[in-house]
């Protein structure tokens, strides 16, 4: 502990000389440009309606195998009589290579593991774009990428369409119309309300992907017009924003019929029992997506195969989706990489920086079976401190007391330039692909502005001080810094997720940094599940944690950039009386975030988000660490892979590429099919009944 020592003595004597008070402007610097990086592609800009439309057609059309097997032999109603009255149809001019052909998988590998199919009970499927195929939700967001600047809106999905009252409090929405689930059950407005009243209302249920009240605007409500007209009320006028909300993960019905019996408000079911339900091994669960699970073998595969009902088509008339099986490998997050581009894989979204370098040379080959296509710096990490004084995740005395240092700036101040970003990037991979990241908005993203970023550049003689001029001095001689008036060793505990070698990376190298520091940190390594878990839960001071999409665009997710309700902050929620003890700086920016949703007036947005990143990364809000783009790498053999795709924009690759509409060319299938020619839950059919 010799070096520990040295440099708390060494900022002693500078406080003694000069640092009682240490002036902002000395702690700030120029923030570095992020290096050039050529590799990135671009997309092509469309408008909405360049995509799809509603509309029936003239005759419509599925693979041979289901209309003999199935429709011949009176088991399954002609595919006219499964799509709604006017389905969903992607017009082949968007599609890059145009109408597909019928056929084949993709071979996905995950690192997740499925707890169950309740997914808005709060259950995950095991990530990896498992979620992502079985459901659908009112709007969609993954392909606006693509959508042009002046037209960017969410797309319409579950919700055909809706308009705007002439005060622009209530929206109306219009479901489709005589679509199904995958069991052949009506869809309409009962799994709507069965969802909102029983679930984002409910404070006993935690939908997987967080939707709360506060997600949709406190006191909005929302109302069943008929079986196929919903009407949400809003406090503010046009609050365009929350169609955002209405996309993944954040309102995607389940199947009432099947999931209402089970749950506490209509059965004698603890919600506990609720949520557990639907175990990974039942198979065939309702969904409105493209794919329902038909095998799970622990350990081993997710398989999932065509959803018979799907009420999606392309402008030939031919039922979507093109491929008729999707694989999980249940492996590892770094396997999936390695798999994809050895070619026994078909896709990954390369975002461990770790592997970038290898990987870059292998797609270069002559023989490569992938192809690597890298997008914006849209992957970025924080260290979030705990900022909640009040209760959440019940603290003992020493986490009460990390969280009364936290909520001290001058103690984030000192965290913040104790960290050597520089340092913390190249230890992820050499060259051009990560910048150093202030925190806040993402540099190159839409409303980030560097004139309005506070940087606090590397400094580890003033980061001491600041901690001396906080009380906290090493009074035991043990190398750890003790709490003001000779109280216990200043510990934390770092909350960090074991799923990702990056995120376990870069948490280490937050322990290393906080050493010379005399803050002595505890790594808390948890699986994926479980680490959602203690973060949901608040069970942590501190946590190494990969940004959400608010930080990308803004415009999605836009409620969670601040507290602005007790249940949708990432580090800083209510105690159990449900208040957050705001700080007087957040407080400001809850009043940004809420005047950036309630004003549609783009040049007004633009000046709000300045303010925004100037308080964020003024107060250090939390601790940028790094940011880099992200990879595709997906099999060469796949059609309809749009350029410029990105792995993490407004939602993840698996639906930024669209998958219903990607297919394989007759000559490059692989025949990797393990039930082929079979349907979920029909006679003959793969899996139960």
């Amino acid at each position: 502990m010799r070096r520990h020592t040295y440099a708390l003595g060494g900022a002693g004597l500078l406080l003694s000389v000069s640092m009682l008070a240490i002036p902002a402007q000395e702690l700030t610097g120029e923030l570095p440009d992020p290096p050039e990086f050529a590799a990135q592609s671009e997309p092509n800009f469309v408008s909405v309606g360049d995509i799809l439309e509603y509309k029936a057609l003239p005759e419509y059309h599925e693979p041979a195998w289901v209309t003999s097997k199935y429709v011949d032999a009176g088991t399954l109603p002609p595919v006219a009589e499964r799509l709604p009255k006017e389905p969903m149809v992607y017009k082949a001019g968007n599609m890059p290579d145009g109408i597909g052909v019928y056929g084949d998988t993709m071979r996905h590998v995950i690192g997740g593991r499925p707890e169950g199919w309740n997914y808005i009970g709060g259950q995950s499927q095991g990530w990896g774009g498992i979620d992502i195929g079985l459901s659908e939700c009112l709007t969609r967001t993954g392909p606006l990428f693509t959508v042009k600047a002046d037209e960017l809106e969410p797309l319409p999905n579950l919700a055909k369409s809706w308009e705007w009252s002439e005060d622009g409090k209530q929206l109306t929405m219009h479901l489709i119309e005589g679509a199904k689930w995958s069991d052949g059950d009506p869809f309409d407005t009962e799994d709507l309300m069965f969802y909102w009243n029983d679930h984002i209302l409910d404070p006993n249920v935690s939908p997987l992907n967080g939707g709360t009240p506060e997600t949709f605007g406190v006191g909005t409500t929302l109302e069943a017009v008929d079986a196929y007209t919903v009407k949400w009320t809003f406090k503010e006028a046009f609050p365009t924003q929350y169609l955002y909300a209405m996309a993944y993960g954040t309102f995607c019905p389940g199947p009432s019929h099947i999931l209402k019996p089970q749950h506490p408000s209509y059965s004698s079911n603890t919600y506990e029992q609720y949520k557990n339900a639907f175990p990974p091994e039942y198979m065939n669960i309702a969904v409105m997506g493209a794919w329902v699970p038909v095998e799970y073998r622990p350990d081993d595969i997710v398989v999932m195969r065509r959803n018979p009902y799907y009420w999606k088509v392309d402008e030939a008339g031919n039922q979507l989706p093109y491929l008729n099986e999707m694989h999980y490998r249940l492996s590892t997050w770094a396997d999936r990489d390695v798999q994809a581009v050895a070619g026994s894989g078909d896709f990954s979204n390369l975002e461990q920086a770790e592997s970038y370098v290898e990987a870059l040379r292998r797609s270069a080959e002559a023989t490569a079976p992938a192809r690597l296509q890298f997008g914006a710096r849209t992957i970025g990490y924080t260290l979030d401190l705990n900022l909640s004084g009040n209760g959440w995740g019940e603290p003992d005395a020493r986490g009460q007391a990390i969280r009364e240092l936290n909520r001290n700036l001058d103690f984030r101040k000192a965290v913040s330039i104790a960290i050597d970003r520089q340092r913390l990037g190249d230890s992820l991979v050499r060259g051009p692909f990560t910048a150093i990241y202030p925190g806040g908005l993402y540099a190159g993203t839409a409303y980030y502005d560097k004139a309005s970023t506070v940087y606090f550049p590397h400094n580890l003689a003033a980061a001491n001080a600041l901690l001396d001029g906080l009380g906290l001095v090493d009074t035991d001689g043990n190398g750890v810094r003790n709490l003001a008036n000779g109280g216990a060793d200043v510990e934390i505990t770092l909350l960090a997720n074991t799923d990702y070698a990056t995120d376990s990376n870069l948490a280490e190298g937050v322990i290393a940094m906080m050493e010379p520091l005399g803050i002595r940190v505890i790594a808390n390594f948890q699986a994926g599940n479980a680490r959602d878990d203690m973060h949901q839960s608040g069970q942590f001071d501190w946590h190494v944690r990969r940004q959400g999409s608010e930080m990308v665009s803004v415009v999605q997710g836009t409620s969670a950039l601040a507290p602005t309700g007790p249940r949708i902050h990432a580090f800083h929620r209510g105690g159990s009386d449900g208040t957050v003890d705001l700080l007087p700086f957040e407080q400001e920016m809850v009043n940004v975030v809420n005047a950036f949703i309630a004003t549609s007036d783009n040049a007004e947005r633009a000046e709000l988000m300045k303010q925004y990143q100037h308080l964020y990364t003024e107060n250090v809000y939390s601790v940028g660490l790094t940011q880099y783009p992200g990879a595709l790498i997906i099999n060469k053999r796949f059609a309809n892979i749009p350029d410029g795709a990105p792995i993490f924009m407004f939602n993840w690759a698996e639906d930024n590429i669209i998958r219903e509409r990607v297919f394989v060319p007759e000559e490059a299938q692989g025949g990797y099919e393990l039930h082929p020619e079979t349907l979920p839950g029909a006679p003959g059919g793969a899996g139960p009944v």
